[in-house]
């Protein structure tokens, strides 16, 4: 068989070992080039910084409008009276009307709130620069879902900690900054409140906190009316360091205001405590949570301990990955004690390949408070914290 010469120069080109290899080889380079732009591509077009940039804004011109407005109705809802007890007898008055300071403190309260909001959602922003490859495409696919989970609470209680551990786990993707909507911007709807949302694949979880829901009375019925499907979970603290540490937050953004021990009390001399100061009312946990439960039963909300959260934080974290029904995934080899801070960070962030803990607004060193001050304040919540251990069939040691 006769062959032409282009044919028979092929054959003697293709029959050579190692221009074969240069040839595989150079096939190899070129689809992997096209892949490598076809992903910077993809990844440059990812819309999360954007999103991230327009729910600041949205949520900023949202907070401005309604500021007087939202005030208003956080002192009306925090002055209203609390059902009494009857298996409970303490030694305090309910009051309607606050001293002139207690009440400039309470007005200021969302200011100081949403300040932190901001830092954290920054701090989000920044993580945000450097994602990972799953992450990066778990937000550019999947569609935005309603909250199956909240975290409802308490502030102060270490929800923050919480919800930057639990996003280490590849089936939960939660918003950073605290949305407010079944507190603030309910108004809004839930097509606004679903657009908030990160992106979520089949089988992951959407999440949100807000701690201010647990004390918001229309919340229960509200997120009840969304689904009632939705799990709960609620992050508590020892009630008396909680409203000290919610002082301190305060102070730090108004150093001006009246001691601790001014506030605590309606009537110093008398020892009456003065339960319309918002710190010392969030702590009066089983009565809040007797709102909750016209609404939900007891299986569908998780109560973890902020003290564990801290000296066993990979136990408290298996609990909460047990009840969202996910495997357990995070676990001690996420965490390290950071001795400057107090509590645990994790050994590498959700997004990042780098250490991470909490912002300078966290951990703050706590003011000297009277001893006295802090056992009376003990003895005021000894009866209420009773009652809590045995709605939630929990012993949570604050006393």
């Amino acid at each position: 068989m006769e062959y032409s010469p282009v044919c028979h120069s092929l054959y003697a080109f293709w029959s050579s070992p190692v221009k074969k290899k240069l040839i595989l080889l150079s096939i190899m380079f070129v689809i992997w080039v096209y892949m490598l732009y076809s992903c910077v591509g993809y990844c440059s077009t990812m819309p999360s910084l954007v999103v991230d940039s327009y729910r600041g804004k949205e949520a900023a011109s949202a907070l401005g409008k309604r500021t007087e407005s939202s005030r208003t109705d956080l002192v009306s809802r925090l002055l209203t009276k609390p059902q009494p007890w009857e298996d409970i007898e303490t030694d305090y008055e309910e009051t309607s009307i606050r001293t002139a300071a207690s009440r400039d403190l309470l007005n200021n309260e969302l200011d100081t709130d949403r300040t932190d909001d901001w830092d954290e959602m920054r701090g989000e922003q920044q993580r945000a620069l450097e994602p990972s490859a799953m992450s990066s495409f778990s937000n550019g696919s999947g569609s935005k879902k309603l909250p199956q989970a909240i975290i409802i609470g308490v502030k102060k209680g270490g929800t923050r900690a919480l919800l930057e551990f639990l996003r280490v786990h590849p089936d939960i993707r939660a918003v950073g900054a605290e949305p407010h909507f079944f507190d603030r911007n309910y108004e809004n709807g839930l097509e606004w409140y679903r657009e908030l949302m990160p992106k979520t694949l089949e089988g992951q979880i959407t999440m949100e906190k807000t701690p201010s829901y647990f004390v918001t009375r229309e919340a229960p019925a509200r997120i009840s009316a969304m689904s009632r499907d939705t799990k709960l979970i609620v992050v508590v603290r020892d009630p008396v360091t909680r409203a000290i540490s919610d002082y301190t937050q305060t102070l730090s953004k108004k150093p001006d205001i009246p001691s601790f021990e001014s506030l605590t009390f309606k009537n110093r001399t008398t020892g009456l405590i003065d339960t319309s100061w918002s710190a010392i009312q969030i702590g009066i946990y089983a009565k809040h949570l007797d709102n909750w439960l016209q609404y939900f039963p007891m299986d569908q909300i998780l109560f973890v301990s902020g003290e564990r959260l801290i000296s066993d934080p990979a136990g408290e974290l298996g609990r909460v990955q047990d009840f969202l029904g996910l495997k357990r995934i995070i676990t001690d080899k996420h965490f390290y004690f950071n001795q400057t801070k107090g509590f645990p960070c994790l050994k590498k962030a959700e997004g990042s390949s780098k250490p991470h803990c909490l912002g300078k607004t966290k951990g703050r060193t706590h003011p000297n408070i009277n001893p006295e001050v802090v056992q009376r304040l003990r003895d005021f919540y000894r009866p209420f914290n009773m009652k809590f251990y045995q709605m939630t069939g929990h012993n949570f040691g604050w006393d």
